[in-house]
């Protein structure tokens, strides 16, 4: 995945009052290339897609590299969006994407390295002690186990609280393709875990099924 640099310096326009300027304002001052337009658009939307990456991925130095390359992204496709009044659906989507994406070739290079790759949880750090932080990294690494369409789907609904329908739109999916996406996901996750009841016990006090 491309990297840029880990912070967008942006300022807006003086005399600009963006706590009153609407989604779809923003979207038309976005696909008109105005500058100010730019740095809402972070501020506005980057910390949703930061949250979202942080929960699917584990990691947060790896959520930050993705919402920069989803904003990189987005700044050149701006004009492609057809329904400025829809912009956070646009953004969220267009991240869910590129998430998949990443999820995909991360999956592809720990098959081709022949090896388990070791998994890196700096989900929340600072609130986790020792025993919760052993078992989430136990967690994610059985996450780097499922395809990358039914962990995206698992993690959107029992993360992000999505129902299934925002799903299959975010993702284009059609709403029974993402049931099955996620009861495989459940199911192999169930058995997999089935067997340890520390996992099972953490993961149902975090409102994991």
């Amino acid at each position: 995945m491309t990297t840029h640099p880990s912070h967008i310096t942006l300022s807006l326009v003086p005399g600009i009052d963006r706590a009153r300027v609407s989604d779809g304002e923003l979207a038309r001052g976005l696909m008109a290339g105005g500058t100010w337009a730019t740095a809402e658009t972070w501020r506005r939307f980057a910390p949703m897609v930061l949250t979202m990456a942080a929960r699917a991925l584990g990691s947060e130095s790896e959520a930050d590299d993705l919402a920069q390359e989803v904003f990189h992204r987005l700044f050149r496709r701006a004009k492609t969006l057809r329904e400025p009044d829809s912009l956070r659906s646009f953004v969220f989507s267009f991240a869910v994407r590129v998430l998949k994406s990443e999820l995909r070739r991360k999956r592809a290079r720990s098959w081709l390295s022949f090896q388990q790759p070791e998994t890196f949880v700096d989900l929340a750090s600072g609130t986790l002690d020792i025993e919760s932080r052993d078992l989430l990294r136990k967690f994610y690494a059985l996450l780097d186990r499922l395809a990358a369409r039914d962990r995206l789907v698992f993690a959107l609904r029992n993360m992000e609280r999505m129902t299934v329908e925002e799903i299959a739109s975010s993702m284009e999916l059609s709403v029974s393709t993402v049931k099955r996406s996620l009861a495989h996901a459940t199911n192999k996750l169930s058995r997999w875990l089935e067997s340890d009841l520390g996992w099972v016990d953490f993961l149902e006090g975090r409102g994991w099924r």
